[in-house]
Order: structure tokens, then C-alpha cells, then sequence
């Protein structure tokens, strides 16, 4: 697959970058081995003049490295200054992730994706139900309250098509090639491969906030 987890080389489409060890344990990260800065800013969608930086984490249902990430991104986003949005953008990489792509914003268009969330990730990844086609969504979230008709209708909508269209464009702005990767305001991306570990990952992304911080 081209595309590829970010357990392996991050290939950063002109960015010259080679995956490095770990952040360092003192000092500040360094760019080109902790973190990318991008050579062209990414413009952010903030959604009111509170909010005055983007973070996004870039991922895929589908990855197992994106599941692991998860409990510890919940723990971080709990610590985010008011100042932060965060959002969640998933990838189309493969078939099996543009379909997962498109049942994330089916969820977010019925109002049910912050509910179902950890439940679709457990799905995939504990009870080793991949979820890859209409017919397993439907039982899955079926048996989990969801109104089948309501979610086929939003599956299948133009603004479901709209925002797979939508990421799709941002992943390429960003020149991602692996999930999970957490980018940051347009300007940065880092990831467990860059930072050393999930843990490390959001430490790094802590400092690239406050960089942007200062700029503002």
C-alpha cells in the first residue's frame, strides 16, 4: 500500500524529511527530526474569533495505529487552552479507508459520530469486524440504536461526498503519507515516528501550539 502507517518512514512529498529518534528529553524539539514545518502554510477553518488555533489529527478508522492513539489523544485534548480547536480529520487513502472516511461524516451528519466513536474503533480493532461495506455498517450500528434509512441517506449524500472531498484536499495540502499525524494550524505536523512515541507526539505538538501562539 502507498500509503502508509506512520509506524514506518513518514515520506514527506518534497519536504526532504527523514524519520529521526525520539524528541529530545531536554530542550526543545527540533524541526526536521520532531516535527516537519511545512514550506507552505495550509490555510485553517476556525469556527469563531475564540478559537485562534487549528490542530488536527489526521487518521483513519481503519488503522491500528490510530486506535492506540486514541485514549491518549482524548487525555490531551482535555488539557487544550480555550484558544485551540481540535478537530479530527479522516484519510481516504485505500478503499477500505475512504470508506471509513465517508462513515465518519455520515456519523457527524446524523449526530451520532462523538457517541459512536470509540465504539467504531472497537469494532474494527477488538472484535475484528472491519466495517468495510454498507451492509456491516448497517448491522453494527443497527444493533447499536442507529436508524439504518437515516444513516444510508447521510452515507450516500452529496455533503458527505462534499466533506470526503473536503479532507481529501486538506491531506494533500498538508502532504501527508501516514496516520495518525497531528498537524497544527497549517504550519506543522508531527507523529509518534518524528516524536518517539504517542506520548511524545502530543508533547511535541504542546510546543508547535505555543510556537503559533506566538506569532498571533
Amino acid at each position: 500500500m502507498k500509503r502508509r502507517d506512520f509506524s514506518l518512514q513518514l515520506a514527506s512529498a518534497g519536504l526532504g524529511l527523514a524519520v529521526a529518534g525520539p524528541a529530545t528529553a531536554q530542550g526543545a524539539p527540533i524541526e526536521a527530526k520532531n516535527y516537519v514545518k511545512l514550506q507552505t502554510v495550509v490555510p485553517v477553518a476556525l469556527p469563531s474569533p475564540q478559537k485562534k488555533i487549528e490542530v488536527i489529527e489526521f487518521f483513519s478508522y481503519s488503522c491500528p495505529h490510530c486506535f492506540d492513539l486514541e485514549p491518549v489523544l482524548e487525555r490531551w485534548v482535555k488539557t487544550l487552552a480555550p484558544d485551540v480547536y481540535f478537530r479530527q480529520v479522516p484519510v481516504g487513502f485505500s478503499l477500505a479507508y475512504q470508506m471509513h472516511q465517508k462513515l465518519f461524516f455520515a456519523l457527524e451528519e446524523i449526530g451520532q459520530r462523538e457517541a459512536l466513536h470509540r465504539k467504531v474503533f472497537g469494532a474494527i480493532h477488538q472484535q475484528r469486524r472491519p466495517l468495510n461495506t454498507e451492509a456491516e455498517m448497517l448491522g453494527f450500528l443497527t444493533a447499536n440504536g442507529i436508524d439504518g434509512a437515516k444513516f444510508t441517506d447521510a452515507f450516500r449524500s452529496f455533503a458527505v461526498n462534499t466533506k470526503a472531498a473536503r479532507a481529501k484536499q486538506l491531506s494533500e495540502a498538508y502532504k501527508l503519507d501516514g496516520v495518525p499525524t497531528l498537524g497544527i494550524h497549517g504550519r506543522y505536523l508531527t507523529s509518534a515516528s518524528l516524536a518517539g512515541s504517542h506520548e511524545r507526539a502530543v508533547v511535541v505538538a504542546d510546543y508547535l501550539i505555543q510556537q503559533v501562539r506566538q506569532t498571533l
